[in-house]
């Protein structure tokens, strides 16, 4: 019996260090690895799940605004929309005090318009707009270096187009709504939506 199983074990061990065979195997566990990757990415249920970089380079859960209707944007700081950094921080200033905040993400990949470091996009906000909402690094917002906040937040509502596209999260976590750049923090629209999702 032993003498069997001894030689089963050495057939099994000559044919996996077969170069074709090993070869193989070694595909099929980088697959599998890809796919176990893939899945708890996708299993992310939660904005609040996630850890991003801040503007100071710390990391920063973002379960610390569980509970609070959040607002992300996209940022950038020689855009035409770059105006509506003043437009958000009024609705922080008005909202912050009753469940929501603002979390805003420089990018650079619509017309190469936030060129800059960290260190100067967080001063160019704080003295051009007086931004006292949290600001985070420079992330990719589509493509092969997507950061992981975009891809939880464009799995359903789809990628962003321009500079300061808007995500609404809920309470909860989950994405309610997204708004094209040309949606301003003022409009009727997205304060609808807002109040809306502050009452449930």
């Amino acid at each position: 019996m032993a003498l069997a199983r001894n030689r089963l074990v050495s057939r099994f061990m000559k044919t996996i260090f077969e170069p074709g065979a090993f070869f193989a195997l070694t595909s099929v566990a980088a697959v599998l690895l890809v796919i176990v990757a893939s899945a708890g990415a996708s299993e992310t249920s939660s904005l609040f799940d996630l850890t991003a970089t801040n503007i100071d380079g710390k990391p920063q859960a973002l379960s610390a605004y569980k509970g609070e209707v959040v607002l992300v944007v996209n940022t950038a700081s020689e855009c035409g929309f770059t105006p509506q950094y003043a437009g958000l921080e009024k609705l922080y200033e008005e909202y912050k005090g009753k469940g929501f905040t603002i979390l805003g993400f420089p990018s650079n990949d619509f017309g190469g318009q936030e060129p800059g470091t960290a260190a100067e996009i967080k001063s160019f906000c704080e003295k051009r707009f007086k931004v006292t909402f949290p600001m985070f690094d420079k992330v990719a917002t589509k493509g092969s270096s997507q950061s992981p906040v975009y891809a939880f937040l464009t799995k359903d509502k789809g990628e962003p187009r321009w500079n300061f596209h808007k995500y609404l999260v809920g309470k909860d976590g989950k994405v309610i709504a997204s708004y094209p750049s040309s949606v301003a923090p003022d409009s009727r629209e997205l304060l609808g939506a807002i109040n809306e999702a502050l009452a449930n």
